[in-house]
């Protein structure tokens, strides 16, 4: 079964640019991807989108869908109706390169920020031991596929682009909360690192990151709530503090 949609795609580029409607022809078990390619193939070749894998797997095809951030390889045209108007439009946080695609470096200056994981010392890397528990903690975040969708929907930079140099987002922050969990990684600071230099503070948790995530990564309730409660313990509990401070004696 097919049928002609209506579509609005956002044309232009870093100097400005404006919605342009499409008519399409749209069959059964088709993504908003599909229909992006054939605008291409029939009415508009000269239509800018990233993408790469189609299987929702590589990040790359990240766009905005109706106001809503969405990968468009995994928006199924049969989520709208014949009759609606489907909007696509770049990702609003990041600096428009041409029409869908964005400029996205802001992501990967932050990741620079996040220093690696630090192995323990006289451990060499084949020996290294941890609990099913440990690794089953951490497996859920190394699941992000890095499509920016919780960076662009954060509204701590996407509506205060002042927020962008003191806050690595979402994304970063769940890499610190990873490393911070992982019980043979040697840098002790990850949680003071992350309330210090790379924003925790500014998160108020509304969970936005976590609605938008194709690999639905609990970000909020699994990395950036126990991160937040891990920099106060450590900088506000008294006992904690004591206990930082005293030295185990040796035999």
């Amino acid at each position: 079964m097919s049928y002609q949609a209506r579509f609005r795609v956002w044309r232009g580029d870093e100097a400005g640019g404006e919605l342009t409607d499409y008519e399409v022809e749209v069959n059964e078990g088709e993504v908003v991807l599909d229909i992006v390619h054939r605008l291409q193939a029939t009415q508009t070749p000269d239509l800018a989108v990233r993408w790469n894998c189609k299987a929702g797997k590589c990040g790359s095809c990240s766009a905005e869908v109706n106001g809503r951030p969405r990968l468009m390889c995994m928006t199924r045209m049969s989520t709208f109706s014949p009759e609606e108007t489907v909007t696509i439009t770049p990702m609003r946080t990041f600096p428009v390169i041409k029409d869908l695609v964005t400029d996205v470096s802001f992501n990967y200056e932050k990741a620079r920020e996040i220093p690696s994981f630090q192995p323990p010392e006289g451990v060499a890397a084949g020996e290294y031991r941890m609990a099913q528990e440990d690794v089953q903690r951490s497996q859920e975040f190394r699941k992000c596929i890095e499509c920016f969708l919780c960076q662009n929907t954060c509204h701590v930079v996407r509506d205060h682009e002042e927020n962008k140099a003191a806050f690595a987002g979402p994304r970063f922050l769940m890499r610190q909360a990873e490393l911070e969990m992982h019980p043979l990684d040697a840098r002790k600071r990850r949680a003071e690192e992350a309330q210090e230099e790379h924003g925790l503070g500014y998160c108020n948790i509304t969970k936005c990151c976590t609605e938008v995530c194709p690999e639905h990564i609990h970000i909020t309730d699994n990395a950036l709530i126990p991160l937040k409660e891990r920099a106060v313990d450590r900088k506000y509990d008294p006992l904690v503090w004591l206990g930082s401070k005293i030295r185990r004696r040796t035999g």
